[in-house]
């Protein structure tokens, strides 16, 4: 999620540049009339008509990967001097990307989640079929089928190519850990202690970033897979169930947690916190592999690691959640599709996949491509074992704001408003919120 936010999730994620920045980005040919081509030349269309220049908008969701594929942008432009790519890496991503499809104005390029906003896109029939390309079959099973399930009638076609993947539970202090002799616990009971331990000790247990509304969103898709019925989501869409018939374990847990964070939880941004995470201000915090690179930022040498959110007592049901953070996809209509192409298949390189991992702390989608940095090591053998559960709100139609709805269940909760109503009135406004927005 972080979607692209995750929404995750990885989403509305991009702070970077404003959205008037992309104004200029036109995403067409340069060359106004095609040369000939010769029976010589002719090996495949698509080699063809990259000879010739292009200029393509490569659009992300995420701004934490704009410095990094900036630096793919410019090795491949070394290899291929007539093609140029600028990227888009607007605030608000999500809501600008769903405004551009409404102008029919999409990128040759997109960068992003595999969520209800790439479901959007797909539905829409905009996106290019990039099956039968040939990195499709390096690109493993399980997340190849992360993406149908989440495509309209979960149609088994790639319109977005799954390249990174995440995982989003809790992030912590090694060096605290180790100083207040506690365990990565397993289990919700030994979680609590170890919340409670450091709180008893003077030290903030969590940094909390709710200042950004998606950062409310990890704490429930981190609980959510655990928790709830496995044909939730299905039950759900089909209106046979509802959210206040079965989340009340989520709210009841995701209150509790708010007990163990600083004190202006509600007015701390996700920059100001990773700031103050970096500096050892707390102990943990609730986000995904994500944030790592900006804690970098800050304290280069900072030792984090991260482990699977143990929502339940049931050590068999904790799953860490991850997803396919980034994918790309290709505009069907782009006047530049084949030198669009030619760079997805630059991407999908190992070499540039590896590149690319390294510099996000995140999992590679790409058969053989591995992540061997230590700040990641707990959840690696769980990724690898396949002890995962995709984002929850990567299921959950496009327009159903959850983010907003639990910032406001967390600032009811700031405000000591009573637990039982607070929750009551939260799970309501996601069903009735949910079936507004369920009408696809």
């Amino acid at each position: 999620m972080r979607k692209t936010i995750k929404s995750i999730t990885a989403s509305a994620l991009c702070l970077a540049i404003i959205g008037s920045s992309f104004a200029g980005c036109s995403g067409t040919s340069s060359a106004s009339t095609a040369q000939p081509v010769t029976s010589a030349a002719a090996s495949t269309a698509s080699e063809t008509a990259v000879a010739q220049p292009a200029t393509l908008e490569l659009f992300s969701t995420k701004s934490e990967n704009k410095n990094i594929l900036q630096s793919i942008i410019d090795d491949f432009h070394v290899q291929n001097p007539n093609i140029t790519i600028t990227i888009t890496c607007p605030q608000d991503a999500g809501t600008v990307l769903k405004t551009r499809l409404t102008k029919n104005d999409i990128p040759d390029i997109i960068a992003m989640g595999g969520d209800a906003t790439f479901k959007e896109l797909q539905g829409a029939d905009v996106l290019e079929d990039l099956s039968n390309e040939p990195y499709a079959a390096s690109v493993q099973d399980s997340y190849k089928k992360m993406v149908y399930d989440v495509q309209k009638d979960k149609e088994q076609k790639l319109y977005g190519v799954p390249y990174a993947t995440n995982a989003s539970g809790v992030l912590y202090n090694v060096d605290m850990f180790k100083a207040a002799g506690v365990e990565v616990p397993k289990t919700w009971d030994e979680f609590l202690a170890v919340c409670k331990k450091f709180q008893s000790a003077g030290k903030t247990p969590f940094e909390l970033t709710f200042k950004d509304s998606w950062c409310c969103l990890p704490p429930w898709n981190s609980m959510a897979p655990d928790l709830q019925l496995s044909s939730f989501t299905d039950d759900r869409m089909a209106k046979k169930t509802t959210f206040a018939a079965t989340h009340q374990e989520v709210a009841q847990k995701y209150l509790e947690l708010l007990k163990y964070a600083q004190k202006d939880y509600m007015g701390t941004t996700y920059a100001d916190g990773n700031k103050a995470f970096a500096e050892g201000k707390a102990a943990m915090m609730i986000n995904g592999n994500w944030a790592i690179s900006e804690f970098k930022k800050t304290n280069k040498d900072f030792k984090v690691d991260l482990f699977a959110f143990p929502a339940s007592n049931d050590i068999s049901k904790n799953y860490v959640t991850s997803g396919v953070d980034v994918l790309f996809a290709i505009n069907k209509d782009s006047k530049a599709k084949d030198a669009a192409k030619k760079f997805v298949s630059f991407m999908m390189e190992k070499t540039t996949a590896q590149k690319y991992i390294k510099d996000q702390f995140a999992f590679s989608a790409i058969k053989g491509v591995e992540q061997e940095d230590s700040t990641v090591a707990s959840v690696k053998a769980d990724i690898a074992n396949g002890k995962v559960a995709n984002f929850p709100d990567h299921y959950y139609p496009s327009g159903f704001d959850l983010a907003s709805l639990a910032q406001n269940f967390a600032k009811n909760a700031a405000a000591n408003m009573d637990a039982t109503k607070n929750i009551s009135d939260f799970l309501k406004q996601c069903d009735e919120k949910y079936d507004t927005a369920n009408v696809g």
